[in-house]
């Protein structure tokens, strides 16, 4: 294989061209749970805190996790 190429070696010697490439922006937003669930943290709890409620920050403190749709669609992103 090329030293720095985009390519691969498939099974019957010939190159598998291109290689499909992992979303950064989408993987550094969602983990993936044991059990294949993507958890995300929640947006809004970076500053202008004083402004919410107690109640308010400490449910965005929770992890969320991706509804079924939503896991198909960037589960095709973040696999390589």
């Amino acid at each position: 294989m090329p030293a720095g190429g985009g390519t691969s070696i498939n099974n019957q010697g010939g190159v598998d061209m291109p290689k499909k490439k992992t979303n950064k922006a989408a993987a550094k937003r969602v983990r993936v749970t044991a059990t294949g669930k993507l958890k995300f943290s929640r947006p809004g709890t970076g500053h202008l805190l004083s402004s919410k409620s107690r109640k308010r920050k400490r449910n965005l403190r929770s992890a969320g996790v991706l509804s079924k749709p939503e896991q198909k669609r960037i589960t095709t992103l973040i696999t390589s």
